[in-house]
């Protein structure tokens, strides 16, 4: 009998660790972050994908993806994005991602809109809800000291 309470006890130990208040947890960080108990929150997640418009003036889809790099930029800066980047080559079209800061999909597609890649359809998007890590605006000022050129 009591080899079954020792294995129940054993089982179910690590539960109750893992349910335990880590000692370095920084309550005003994660507030600042609005981080919830794991330390996550609500992203919104953008797939850009090849969109319907089709240009053959190189000298325009230069001066559109110069604003559209423009326009990541100032997102950036104002807060509101916190990762982009382009994928390789693939077969599902995918160009790249943005990942925001809010969480309403409308504010979403309102700043999608002020993308000239977006506007003029050269891309197009697929919004998802996505829950990270809520530390992630912080690699941001750590991606400064290691740029060394910008677009």
């Amino acid at each position: 009998m009591s080899f079954r309470v020792l294995f129940i006890a054993l089982l179910f130990a690590p539960l109750g660790l893992m349910a335990q208040e880590k000692a370095a947890y920084d309550k005003e960080l994660a507030d600042s972050l609005g981080a919830d108990a794991y330390g996550m929150r609500m992203y919104q997640f953008v797939i850009l994908k090849t969109g319907p418009t089709t240009l053959h003036n190189k000298d325009s889809v230069g001066n559109i993806f110069k604003g559209h790099m423009d326009n990541i930029t100032r997102l950036v800066k104002e807060g509101k994005l916190i990762v982009a980047g382009p994928f390789g080559k693939n077969d599902k079209s995918y160009r790249g991602l943005f990942i925001f800061t809010g969480t309403d999909r409308q504010q979403t597609v309102d700043l999608l809109a002020t993308d000239p890649a977006v506007k003029t359809g050269l891309l197009a998007y697929d919004i998802f809800d996505w829950y990270g890590a809520a530390a992630l605006p912080m690699y941001l000022p750590f991606n400064e000291r290691v740029t060394k050129t910008s677009f």
